[in-house]
Order: C-alpha cells, then sequence, then structure tokens
C-alpha cells in the first residue's frame, strides 16, 4: 500500500507560480510511475503530467512549456512546478501512483488551486 499526501495549493493571480508537492510513503519502491491528474468544478479528471521510475516524462498539450513534473533523489517527492497560470488551470489537483502494468490506482486526497485576479 502507498500513502499519498498532497501541498502547495493555493490562490495565485493570472501569471504566477505554484509548486505542488506529494509526499509518498509506503510501498514506494513497487511504484512504476507517479502522476498529476486534476479535475476542474463540472469536468471530469485529467491526466496533466508523468513522471516514470525511468525518470522520463510526459505532458499535456495544455501544459507544455508551463509546468514540469520531478522528483527528489530517494523518489519520495514528486513536484509539479506551474508556472504562466492561467484561470483554466484552476482545479482540485492530485496526486496519483501506479505500478508496472496498472492503472493509477494510488491517490492522495487532493489540494486546490485557484487562479484568478
Amino acid at each position: 500500500q502507498v500513502l499519498l499526501v498532497e501541498s502547495g495549493g493555493g490562490l495565485m493571480q493570472p501569471g504566477g507560480s505554484l509548486r505542488l508537492s506529494c509526499e509518498a510513503s509506503g510501498n514506494i519502491r513497487d511504484l512504476y510511475a507517479m502522476a498529476w491528474h486534476r479535475q476542474a468544478p463540472g469536468k471530469q479528471r485529467e491526466l496533466v503530467a508523468t513522471i516514470r521510475r525511468s525518470g522520463s516524462t510526459d505532458y499535456a498539450d495544455f501544459v507544455k512549456g508551463r509546468f514540469t513534473i520531478s522528483r527528489n533523489n530517494d523518489k519520495t517527492t514528486t513536484y509539479l512546478q506551474m508556472n504562466t497560470l492561467q484561470p483554466e488551470d484552476t482545479a482540485v489537483y492530485y496526486c496519483a501512483g501506479r505500478r508496472v502494468n496498472h492503472e493509477w490506482e494510488f491517490w492522495g486526497q487532493g489540494t486546490e488551486v485557484t487562479v484568478s485576479s
């Protein structure tokens, strides 16, 4: 089992930056990949960025060039650096993890990001 706890959300003006953190504990050696998803009000949850055990990353088109996913050396914390925030980035952001050949199976409780002037 893996426990994920997010932090770092808040209110930011358009054009600003925030960094989200996701602390993982438990059987983290079993994790193949970590990701950030988000869910805006009235919309479905969507995948934002993924980082694999190898360090390779993927991004949704709507955040490419603005958001960066990374992790610390012992892979216990995954980050999402969000730059040039826009009102449409307003959402609850969830950290997720999965084992190889599994769907996203471990989820944090979410952290709210609001981008507004």
